[in-house]
């Protein structure tokens, strides 16, 4: 057996009668069905087995066109492909200085810590010169840029101040705005070899907690816990906030001590809150007002913590949702206590909720980027649509690129990206577009050079997170599809070209970075008087379980004991229920303290239904999505739309029917699941079905493998930190008529053996 890792578990792998076999970690009490993704990526047919060229880009060379995604592809081999790319590289930094280049490869890569293409990648262009970078994440944009100004770090007031132990012990009501879905929670970068939550909630449910779930999908929160299903009309979670609020300030049941002692702004706030009331707030969210007075009443009695899921930020004025959950918890007064008071993001990651290690993870360390620009990850189109044009970020006043050669390593646009004809265009644009890819995503499609890369099975790593304690000696268990090589030995390939092998390899082999990265965290043990085995030993064993840190609460429960000599690092060091910075951005979309906000594109005749477009329970993303898991759950190859009985009805749709979804930016089929357990007038379909367009030459095309991103809106979630919007968008929903297309997302284009 070969102990291995990935983001979604710790597992061994081996070969049985040629068939590969992944077999879960046995210390995991709730592995995760996506591990059964694995084995076909090391040979599907998706796969890519050779350094290709876009043909247009070969015989006309780099510049704008509006082929890629349907241009045929030409093989070449290792070196021609690095010498033309080593002279293209030259050329943009010759002629358009790094700010030219875009390091994009946002992605999660691999669970391996030297393997990490958005590792490799940022650091071999800091060395060949520097590169536009990105900053933030789809995943949490606007919470990324909110959380520091009100409540601290990110990193430090998210991941461990509530763990799941503390909640199992304490927490008498759990108020889930956004849920905490378990397919959320099997997902940890770095890999996890313990999936806790499931068992945590059950112990916290037998205690007596009552959990209570906000939000339009039953399926959020886990069915083991028999929550309290509130299902509010998508993207109002603020006002229901407010109107809880209310009744809390009018009922007397709110915290004054707590609000004069430990935050700022609290009167300007409470002042906003005069008419916010539960009738108010109910005429917006669908949820009864008597249900809302009740609701307020039961978390202000016993030990309540209030969760706030990444989902709900993904969302125009996303900023919101997160300022209200913290504003309505620290009403509460609970915050720093075990288990109790406000938690961003927990359920919605597998690293949340955990006490960090005792020492550090063997991991890289970037090289300095002599570039200091930057862009919202999720601005990427904006950027390659408008260069020089102005826009706002975090109050600061900035100007988009004018980006000439993009470089993608680890990660798939177009997936996690909006509006995909959108991003089509906007690709189109550039000079250059390189990939790193295992296998034929639609990012790869719209490339101009096309380098195959390995999958984690192929190659040796270390596989830590720093909130689980088991490090996995990744090793090898299949050899290279093709001609792939790690990104490590591309790049290098690369640095040899440019002039500087030795900055970048430091004369060290892919094994002996592993033996290098290794001795940090060895030296860490012994200082600390545990157990420091040298690499050879940890190779040997395979894993080497860490120690924990405490599980005290972190920065928030000092706060909480000390507000005056362990302040918060905001600018006032208390928890900014209203901020004098925001508020001096003068951002109509987001205002000093938090505010319900009238969202601009709302239901309507053309398109009443409100589309969720959330992470799928079978993959990673679009990660694997041929794999077994992920594709037992479509149906005939297309991804599943759930629709409430009530609007499939009055459509005509019945279960298993291939349906049209549309809106004015593009369309999409799917095949339609009849459930109650969604919304009367909301429609759910996951992202990460590979976008596959009927006709590559229609700028608009229709997607027949049911990919939502053709139908998202792609704009910031406000001024403050342009976080991505795609959690939610207006649709019609008609069942298709005639032949259905097939779907081909995971067959290879056309691939020329000679130019």
């Amino acid at each position: 057996m070969i102990p291995h890792s990935s983001h979604w578990g710790a597992f061994s792998a081996e070969r049985v009668d040629g068939e590969l076999i992944v077999r879960p970690h046995p210390d995991d009490p709730n592995p995760s069905p996506l591990l059964q993704n694995i084995p076909a990526s090391v040979s599907h047919r998706a796969r890519i087995a050779s350094p290709v060229v876009r043909r247009g880009w070969l015989e006309d060379g780099p510049g704008p066109d509006d082929r890629r995604g349907r241009d045929e592809f030409v093989q070449v081999s290792w070196d021609e492909v690095l010498d033309r790319l080593a002279a293209e590289l030259r050329r943009v930094y010759d002629e358009h200085g790094p700010r030219g280049v875009y390091g994009g490869s946002y992605g999660w890569a691999s669970a391996g810590r030297f393997h990490h293409a958005q590792g490799q990648l940022h650091r071999f262009l800091a060395l060949a010169g520097g590169y536009t970078r990105s900053v933030n994440t789809y995943s949490g944009g606007a919470a990324e840029v909110l959380l520091p100004h009100v409540l601290g770090p990110f990193d430090s007031v998210t991941r461990s101040v509530v763990t799941w132990d503390q909640l199992a012990a304490h927490t008498d009501t759990v108020l889930a705005f956004g849920g905490m879905a378990l397919k959320n929670s099997t997902v940890g970068a770095g890999g996890v070899s313990r999936h806790v939550e499931r068992d945590a909630m059950r112990a916290a449910k037998a205690r007596g907690t009552e959990f209570v779930l906000v939000g339009p999908l039953r399926a959020d929160l886990s069915e083991d816990v028999a929550a309290r299903w509130l299902p509010i009309e998508p993207g109002t979670d603020t006002a229901l906030m407010l109107g809880l609020a209310h009744t809390l300030l009018v009922d007397g049941l709110h915290d004054g001590e707590f609000l004069r002692t430990h935050t700022a702004g609290w009167p300007e706030f409470e002042a906003y809150l005069r008419g916010k009331d539960a009738a108010w707030a109910s005429a917006i969210c669908g949820v009864p007002a008597a249900d809302i007075r009740r609701l307020a009443r039961t978390i202000a009695r016993g030990r309540t913590l209030i969760t706030v899921s990444q989902s709900l930020q993904r969302a125009e004025h996303g900023e919101q949702p997160v300022w209200a959950g913290l504003a309505l918890a620290a009403m509460l007064g609970q915050i720093g206590l075990p288990g109790g008071g406000f938690v961003y993001g927990l359920g919605s990651l597998a690293h949340y909720g955990r006490p960090r290690n005792a020492v550090p993870v063997p991991t890289m360390t970037r090289s300095v980027n002599p570039v200091r620009d930057f862009i919202p990850v999720a601005r990427v189109a904006d950027m390659l649509l408008y260069p020089g044009e102005p826009y706002e970020y975090n109050g600061e006043h900035r100007t988009y690129p004018d980006t000439k050669l993009v470089y993608w390593c680890g990660g798939n646009p177009f997936h996690h990206h909006q509006d995909l004809n959108r991003l089509r265009r906007a690709v189109a644009r550039v000079d250059t577009f390189v990939v790193h890819e295992p296998a034929w995503t639609a990012t790869a499609r719209h490339a101009d050079v096309v380098l195959p890369s390995t999958v984690t099975l192929e190659r040796e790593d270390i596989g830590a997170g720093g909130t689980d304690p088991l490090v996995i000696a990744m090793r090898r268990a299949a050899d290279p599809f093709g001609e792939a090589r790690d990104d490590y030995a591309i790049f290098s390939g690369l640095a040899a070209r440019l002039g500087f092998t030795d900055g970048f390899t430091e004369g060290r082999t892919a094994r002996e970075w592993l033996e290098h990265l290794w001795l940090r965290t060895q030296k860490a043990l012994a200082g600390k008087g545990f157990p420091a085995p040298d690499f050879d030993e940890f190779w040997a064993a395979g894993e080497w379980r860490l120690p924990s840190g405490p599980d005290d609460g972190g920065m928030l429960a000092s706060f909480r004991a000390d507000p005056g000599g362990r302040p918060l690092h905001t600018p006032s060091g208390r928890i900014e229920i209203g901020s004098a910075t925001i508020a001096g951005f003068g951002y109509d979309d987001c205002p000093g303290h938090p505010a319900w906000l009238e969202p601009t594109e709302a239901p309507d005749e053309w398109h009443p239904l409100r589309l969720v477009a959330n992470q799928p329970a079978t993959r990673l993303h679009s990660q694997l999505d041929f794999g077994a898991t992920s594709a037992a759950a479509k149906v005939r190859g297309r991804e599943v739309v759930r629709v409430h009985p009530h609007d499939a009805a009055a459509r005509g749709i019945v279960d298993g029917d291939v349906v049209r979804l549309h809106n004015d930016r593009g369309a999409c089929l799917a095949a339609a699941r009849i459930t109650d357990e969604v919304r009367r007038g909301v429609v759910q379909l996951p992202t990460g079905a590979w976008y596959s367009p009927l006709d590559p030459d229609d700028p608009t095309a229709l997607c027949v493998h049911g990919n939502p991103n053709v139908l998202t809106r792609d704009v910031g979630s406000s001024r403050l930190a342009q976080g991505c919007t795609g959690q939610l968008t207006i649709v019609q929903l008609s069942r298709w008529e005639g032949e259905v297309p097939p779907v081909r997302a995971h067959e290879p284009p056309a691939v020329r053996t000679t130019a």
